[in-house]
């Protein structure tokens, strides 16, 4: 399967997903509306990146300009707005919850993955939560368990997960992992 190519096949970069969450948290503290200068400050880039960006926005329906040069988002961005901030914030509660990261370490990375997981993948992330948070006290005593876990690799780097290419090992390798 040539998963790669299916990265960008929802045509919204992570860019174009951060103008539209600009927008909308903007829009909520100014009735609907944002101002092309309020949205540069938000994203921390100059008026005439903003001015770029939404061209292919306003052009796919995403976003409308008024003669004032307001914008403000289409219900189909806000479609998308929302099921990419339900995707964050649940990858942000996995993270920090299950996976034992700190708060802000889950906000960095859940802000990197939440447009590039299917809502599916989300879904069944979720059903993984409300499990979790459940009143079963084995999945309770589960995520304990595994916030205790640190396994000792075999030597030879042949376990069932690694399956002969130590995974662990390869992750320590990368600057800023770990």
């Amino acid at each position: 399967m040539e998963t790669w190519k299916k990265f960008d096949a929802d045509g919204l970069t992570h860019s174009a997903t951060h103008h539209l969450l600009a927008i909308e948290e903007l829009g909520r503290q100014y009735g609907g509306w944002a101002r092309v200068s309020d949205i540069a400050r938000h994203l921390g880039i100059t008026r005439g990146s903003v001015s770029i960006s939404l061209g292919p926005l306003k052009e796919r329906g995403l976003v409308e300009v008024d003669e004032h040069r307001m914008v403000k988002l289409s219900p189909q961005a806000q479609t998308m707005v929302d099921e990419v901030l339900a995707k964050r914030e649940a990858l942000e509660r996995f993270l920090s919850q299950v996976l034992g990261l700190t708060p802000e370490q889950a906000s960095v990375d859940s802000c990197k993955i939440e447009h590039l997981i299917s809502p599916r993948a989300a879904e069944r992330l979720v059903q993984f939560m409300k499990f979790i948070a459940g009143g079963d006290p084995a999945a309770r005593e589960l995520v304990q368990r595994f916030r205790q876990y640190e396994g000792d690799c075999p030597t030879d780097g042949n376990c069932a997960v690694c399956q002969g290419k130590c995974l662990l090992a390869r992750l320590a390798e990368v600057p800023g992992a770990g």
